[in-house]
This record gives structure tokens, sequence and C-alpha cells, in this order.
């Protein structure tokens, strides 16, 4: 299976997930007296549109190299997580203020069996995060991570309701709000897992330089090939799941033009076969001296 199968597997799991989730949540809210769980609906019909976004990001981006686009579409991918995490900073947002407002509007204790709905809702939403991340990990896919993030924050949010309508239920009369501040809590975790999603996209549209263990299995798998005495000045940057690398290969200053010429070919192709996600691979010679 490639890259691009893996994620878009992934990807049509999360929306499916999520439909039925905000299904549930919404229903479970509205007959069970917690604005925290219909808060958790909100936030996962969002995450809907935003898989649906991560899912054309994943297939744009690997569309093939073309005249005007000579690295290829990869781009694409981290400008899309931008978007996801628009996606998530309008759910905080919604939640923080629907709560605020509920906060000081008296309404009836949560139900009860709120609870058992939760319970089963917190493992399935890590589970679902843990299986995306493994599956964008496997794809090098950012937007797919954020996907992820979605279904973590997902938990923490509904691990939060569960604590707000335990306190309520518990603590009786005087208490209903302690739902609506869980939801509260959840809207400032998402907003603090957005920043933990942009800043690595950011830094991949800025190409900075995140990739150190990347560039040792370069150099090891360099000095492997037959007439590469060293390597020099290694460069990557990473557009949606490829990695594109400018490589300075030391070789013996007596061998003609054409030899280093096919040294060069044969250590790109070397590293492309050892390493499929890398994406262009520009080997410039260097004589040792």
């Amino acid at each position: 299976m490639t890259n691009e199968q893996t994620a878009v597997k992934a990807t049509y799991f999360s929306i499916i997930s999520n439909a039925a989730l905000a299904l549930i949540k919404g229903l479970a809210g509205f007959f069970g007296n917690s604005y925290a769980l219909v808060a958790d609906a909100i936030e996962s019909t969002t995450d809907i549109f935003s898989s649906f976004l991560v899912l054309f990001g994943i297939k744009y981006s690997n569309k093939p190299a073309d005249e005007n686009h000579p690295y290829g579409h990869g781009r694409a991918e981290p400008l899309v997580t931008f978007l996801v995490v628009g996606f998530l900073i309008t759910s905080a947002t919604i939640i923080a203020y629907e709560s605020i407002n509920n906060i000081g509007t008296p309404h009836e204790l949560p139900k009860s069996w709120t609870l058992i709905v939760l319970g089963i809702i917190i493992i399935w939403k890590e589970y679902s995060y843990r299986l995306v991340l493994n599956r964008s990990k496997e794809s090098n896919s950012s937007s797919l991570k954020a996907d992820a993030w979605h279904h973590r924050s997902d938990a923490i949010t509904s691990v939060a309701a569960f604590i707000g309508i335990s306190i309520a239920l518990i603590l009786g009369k005087g208490y209903e709000s302690a739902d609506d501040w869980a939801a509260l809590f959840a809207s400032g975790f998402i907003l603090y897992n957005s920043y933990l999603i942009f800043r690595p996209a950011l830094g991949e549209i800025m190409d900075e330089h995140l990739n150190e263990d990347l560039v040792d299995e370069i150099r090891k798998i360099s000095h492997q090939v037959d007439g590469i005495v060293d390597t020099e000045k290694c460069f990557i940057r990473k557009a949606g799941m490829k990695y594109h690398v400018d490589l300075h290969a030391i070789v013996n200053a007596n061998i003609t033009v054409k030899e280093g010429h096919l040294l060069s070919h044969k250590l790109k192709d070397t590293l492309r076969q050892e390493i499929p996600e890398l994406g262009h691979v520009l080997i410039h010679i260097e004589p040792n001296e």
C-alpha cells in the first residue's frame, strides 16, 4: 500500500467515525441535558469538514509534477493543515462562547446515563487517535497528523465533560454549571492543540530544518556507495509526503567529469531505493583535496 493510499484510508475512517459520533453526541447532549456533550458534537461536526479538507489535501498534494510545479504539489498539504487548524479554533471559540452563556443560565442537571455514552466515546476516540497518528507516521502526512489530533482533542473534551457531569451529579443542585465549566476548559485545550498542530506545518512551509535523523541516515547510506569518500552539506525540505534533498558528496579529485556524473546518479538511485519517501535528490560533486 502506498503512502497516499494509507493516508486516504485513514481519512475515510475519520470521516465516518466523526459523522457517527457527532450524531450520537448531539442526541445524547440534547436529551441528557448536557451542554458539554453538545459542545463535543459541535467539534465532531467541524471535524467532518476538516477531514474532507485533509482528504482533498492528500489527493492534491500527491498529484505528479508538471511543467508549472516541477517539485510536485506537496506544499498543498501544510496549507490544508492551516485550514484544519482554523476549523479547530472556530469550534473552540463557539464552545467557549456558548459555555460562558450557559454558566449563568439556570438549567437541569445532566442525566446520569450520559456518563456511559461519554465513557464509550472516550475509549473510541483514543483508539481513533492512535490509529490515525500511526498512519500519519507511515505516510509522512502533516495534515493527517492534524486529523489525528482532532481525535485526541475530542477524547480530552469528552474526559472534561465526563468530569463535569460527574461533579454535577455527585454534588447535585447548585452545581449544574460544572458541565459548562468542563466545556469551557475543553475549548482552551483545543486552542492549545491548535498551536501544536500549526507549528510543524509552518516549519514545513518555511523549510525549517527538522530532519536531523534523516540527514544522518542519508550520510550513512552515502558512505556505503563505492566511490563516495564523504559527504558535506545536506539540506532537506519536506513537501507533502516527500523529502527533497540537496547533498554535497565528496569524491576522488582525479576522476573524470563523466565518472563523477555517473557516480552522482549511482548515489541518487541508491538513496531513493533505500529511502522511498525521498522525492527530488540533487547531488553536487565536490573534489577530495
